[in-house]
């Protein structure tokens, strides 16, 4: 993985799923029912403005190739039953990975964003020697246990993975020089070359925050700034219902956005508002910090250190949520990271009490509100690669479709 890549990422050799990629209009509706579950055809007409005999075709196809399912006709309107259109979980299925600086996971994703296994890996540092055994015996693994219908439905395996891991050898605490390996490794070429299925790569924070957009709170937002707080902050930018990755694809990594601490001192934002910070109080005050990769929604209440950590976390993100607010006046900042439900709910709430507190004179505050997708975002993001490469769009031509739709 050499130096920062221009956002997505995709190697599509070989490979045993023969499933054609789907034409425009088809990957429109399949897009639009993801959105709207439950749909029905003239839904879908008067969402995309396609003639009804247009879009009966279309979902008829959809339908006979199991991507689509319907659901009971509902009765008592003028004329003909409306039929409700789902998603057919079972029609397609995805790896997902996340590389992280303390561990890796490991995901099967079906059609529905559903995950329906996973494996967990935690380690000192990050290392190729680890972790390309752990990506394709993992996968090998999941699909020896999946039936034989439902493997040759597989569309890909998709990388959620930092950017530039040897900078990050310090604050890890990885021995010198042990890192340096990254500056060679193209992780995506070396799981490409030991597997049958397309691999693709993106950088970590904007997978979770493309995984927010598709299933989460995104989808009622169409510009918000994302954080995920992990070892390391990240996020990512969405304008106009589309992830916004710019010229080097490190759009909205926030990590290095200049906050003031509690002591008035200026330093970045990853330096304040990172796990890894929580691990440093917690060593500090001899409590073992392992237990914080374990399982992300297993953490116990750790007290004091704890609750400094979120007022500090929550103080330096509401200087972000200013700073990028000043910037694009995004409708919302959501906030999200590899850590319980009740963790996320009080770092929230402390961070909408650190803006009460800030000077907002010109400035158009944003919802600030809890991401919807969890600790696994960045796995589901990465998961979410393949299925939008042969069957989705993205949200951009969503939003245009029905907003078009609504105003008409």
């Amino acid at each position: 993985m050499q130096g920062a890549e221009q956002g997505l990422r995709s190697s599509a050799g070989g490979g045993s799923n023969q499933v054609r990629v789907r034409a425009y209009n088809e990957r429109l509706v399949l897009s639009l029912v993801r959105q709207h579950p439950g749909c029905s055809k003239a839904d879908i007409a008067r969402l995309t403005g396609l003639s009804p005999q247009t879009v009966s075709v279309i979902m008829r196809s959809l339908e006979s190739d199991e991507l689509l399912m319907r659901g009971e006709p509902i009765r008592g309107r003028v004329g003909q039953p409306s039929v409700p259109m789902f998603i057919n979980p079972e029609a397609v299925f995805s790896f997902g990975v996340k590389i992280g600086r303390r561990s890796a996971d490991l995901v099967l994703m079906d059609f529905a964003g559903t995950i329906r296994q996973q494996k967990h890996q935690t380690y000192r540092y990050p290392h190729p020697d680890n972790l390309l055994p752990f990506i394709c015996d993992g996968i090998a693994e999941l699909e020896a246990g999946m039936e034989v219908a439902q493997s040759s439905r597989i569309a890909g395996i998709g990388i959620a993975a930092p950017f530039e891991l040897w900078n990050w050898a310090e604050e890890v605490g990885a021995p010198p020089g042990a890192m340096d390996i990254w500056r060679e490794v193209d992780l995506q070429a070396a799981v490409q070359a030991r597997m049958g299925h397309p691999v693709y790569l993106r950088n970590d924070a904007t997978s979770a925050c493309g995984a927010e957009l598709v299933f989460g709170a995104g989808q009622r937002y169409p510009d918000f700034v994302y954080f995920y707080i992990g070892s390391f902050i990240g996020g990512g930018i969405v304008v106009n219902a589309a992830l916004f990755v710019g010229r080097t694809g490190t759009a909205g990594a926030i990590g290095p956005l200049p906050v003031r601490d509690k002591h008035g001192e200026t330093r970045q934002l990853l330096d304040i508002a990172s796990i890894f910070v929580l691990e440093n109080l917690l060593r500090e005050r001899g409590i073992d910090p392992q237990p914080l990769w374990y399982a992300a929604d297993q953490w116990i209440d750790f007290g004091e250190p704890l609750e400094i950590w979120i007022q500090d976390t929550a103080a330096a993100l509401a200087q972000a949520v200013v700073a990028a607010s000043s910037i694009i006046d995004f409708a919302a900042a959501i906030i999200d990271g590899g850590f319980p439900d009740w963790v996320r709910k009080r770092l929230v709430q402390a961070t909408i009490e650190a803006m009460n507190r800030l000077d907002l004179q010109g400035v158009m505050v944003p919802d600030i509100i809890e991401g919807e997708v969890g600790a696994q975002a960045r796995a589901i993001g990465g998961a979410s690669l393949p299925i939008f490469d042969r069957y989705l769009i993205d949200q951009t031509v969503l939003f245009k479709e029905t907003h078009h739709a609504e105003g008409n």
